[in-house]
């Protein structure tokens, strides 16, 4: 298989799981179709669902070429564990090279096409792995990559939902094919930004299991357009609340990232 590029979302790690006692406010979000008000707002802009997604998608990595230094800070049962990567990505494919911890450095991650290796020095070959898999603290590897929700999945409209005062769009997600780095996504959308407010995350089961809430304070420019950029995710356990997992993104640099940094066959000789 050919590949295309992955390097740091913070050094990028590699999955887990609980049983949960859940209320019933915790469960997955039922699909509903959009009531009345909700289709009128999306309908003023003129967006439907799948063009809200892609718009927030966008702010989230979706470019012809990216590089920056992502920083993951994770607090988990007591312990604390920070690591540092840099990535270059390209659309939805990237490739990422772990800067620290020591241990780590050097170790890489390539996605393409939604195909996952992970490489270290040492080892000849790449070792496929899922974009499930868990990184470092509430974080997997597929949370490094951009988010590719106008596509990876179903989506159900809810009602509008008004965020730290900043109304919102409300999706149900529902994973459209076995390599979504999750099975069902609750996600709030800024209307006035088009960019994601905040994430809670479930099983197959319909157990969330972990929330995200995000930052865009960086600038980019996407098609001669201004845009908002990730710059912070604070990821927050269900179940524990004191593990919380942040990554903070470095300012991107935009600039062409070459073929050759996705083929999986030069993932150690780069």
């Amino acid at each position: 298989m050919t590949a295309k590029g992955v390097f740091s979302r913070t050094a990028l790690a590699l999955a887990a799981g609980c049983v949960w006692t859940m209320s019933p406010a915790d469960a997955a979000p039922a699909a509903a179709d959009p009531p009345a008000a909700t289709t009128a707002a999306a309908a003023t802009k003129g967006l439907s669902s799948r063009d809200i997604l892609f718009e927030a998608d966008q702010s989230r990595g979706n470019l012809k070429g990216v590089r920056w230094i992502v920083d993951i800070d994770a607090f988990e049962n007591g312990a604390r564990q920070l690591s540092t990567m840099d990535v270059k990505a390209r659309g939805y494919d990237f490739f990422a090279v772990y800067l620290a911890p020591a241990k780590a450095k050097e170790q890489r991650v390539l996605f393409v096409e939604r195909n996952m290796w992970f490489g270290k020095p040492g080892v000849s070959k790449p070792v496929p792995i899922s974009p499930r898999q868990k990184l470092s603290g509430g974080t997997t590897y597929g949370d490094i990559a951009a988010t590719n929700y106008s596509d990876d999945y179903e989506a159900k409209r809810l009602e509008d939902e008004t965020v730290d005062g900043f109304p919102c769009y409300v999706f149900d997600l529902k994973a459209a094919n076995k390599r979504s780095t999750y099975d069902r996504i609750k996600y709030w959308v800024s209307k006035d930004r088009t960019v994601a407010v905040k994430a809670q995350y479930y099983t197959v089961s319909g157990k969330m299991f972990k929330s995200a809430r995000f930052e865009f304070n960086h600038r980019v420019q996407v098609a001669g357009k201004d845009k908002p950029f990730i710059s912070k995710i604070v990821i927050s356990d269900a179940v524990v609340k004191e593990n919380v997992t942040t990554m903070t993104f470095g300012i991107p640099s935009l600039a062409e990232v070459p073929d050759a940094i996705f083929d999986v066959n030069m993932l150690m000789s780069r």
